[in-house]
């Protein structure tokens, strides 16, 4: 295994990161605004999931009781 001095590897991540796109302010507000939305979605999803599953259990439970 080849060993770097530590310049060498400073000098490698700066060229690195200098290869990065970053996403643009507006791309980034996009992809905030979709996850705040889809979270927003599933919590509603699950919600209604669990509304169902504990009317259909108090349901058949309450026939036994």
């Amino acid at each position: 295994m080849a060993t770097t001095n530590p310049l060498q590897f400073i000098q490698q991540v700066r060229t690195e990161v200098g290869k990065v796109v970053w996403p643009t302010r507006r791309e980034v507000l996009l992809t905030t605004v979709m996850v705040f939305i889809l979270a927003a979605l599933t919590a509603v999803f699950f919600a209604i999931v669990d509304i169902l599953i504990r009317g259909g259990l108090q349901g058949i439970l309450g026939m036994f009781s």
